[in-house]
């Protein structure tokens, strides 16, 4: 298949100003999903902006997942998958590597997982997706490994309904993720997809204190004695 020339990616993209504009469109769409008793988790880092648009937009609660790839032992910007802390995981492919090695790529994709979600949640506890409607964001979809894995997250965290909402996506992701999810909200899904980046015009790093920053908006989870 032929890559488009750059001429047509320009006229396609950019579809959003930053992750903020992405998230105020796709909490436009999400209003009318009607999730009243709904806990929007946006998937750290980047995810976590887009999540507060919707979550801020539908007056919603926010959290956020720690989700880390799974790097190839020998070419770690590839990802075999993706790992959260409390049992998602997501392994795609093995590439010819034994067990033995899958599972230490696992291993250290999970600490690195635990480690951000300690820093994420060391002033105020993560909330429970127990028997809630779920609603998964990301900043966009490519192989779409870090979004299933955090699908798994929510199933074994008990979430009742689980809704996938990112701006942009690969259309074959967003169709592999129908498989994972109650319901994919995908706003776009250009026919050459490329990278997540290429789809807005501002596209940075997003820090662990941005991420908290972004959190400390929002109602955190009671504490014990005052859910007595």
């Amino acid at each position: 298949m032929s890559t488009p020339s750059a001429a047509w990616i320009e006229l396609e993209a950019p579809l959003f100003r930053d992750r903020c504009d992405a998230g105020e469109r796709l909490a436009r769409v999400l209003a009318d999903e009607r999730i009243d008793d709904g806990l929007v988790v946006g998937l750290a880092r980047g995810g976590v902006e887009v999540a507060a648009a919707v979550a801020n937009r539908l007056g919603l609660p926010l959290d956020a997942l720690a989700v880390r790839k799974v790097g190839h032992p020998w070419q770690p910007e590839y990802a075999l998958g993706a790992v959260t802390p409390g049992g998602g995981r997501y392994i795609r492919a093995h590439d010819d590597l034994s067990e033995e090695e899958v599972d230490a790529a696992v291993a250290a994709a999970e600490e690195k997982a635990k480690e951000l979600d300690r820093r994420l949640h060391a002033d105020r506890p993560p909330l429970d997706p127990s028997g809630r409607t779920v609603v998964l964001v990301d900043d966009g979809l490519a192989t779409g490994a870090t979004m299933i894995a955090a699908t798994r997250w929510a199933r074994a965290a008990g979430a009742r309904r689980l809704i996938v909402a990112v701006p942009v996506g690969a259309a074959e992701t967003a169709a592999l993720l129908e498989g994972e999810a109650d319901k994919v909200v995908c706003l776009k899904k250009p026919a050459y997809f490329g990278a997540v980046g290429l789809w807005y015009e501002q596209f940075g790093q997003v820090s662990d204190e941005r991420v908290l920053d972004l959190l400390e908006h929002f109602p955190s989870a009671p504490s014990a004695a005052q859910s007595r």
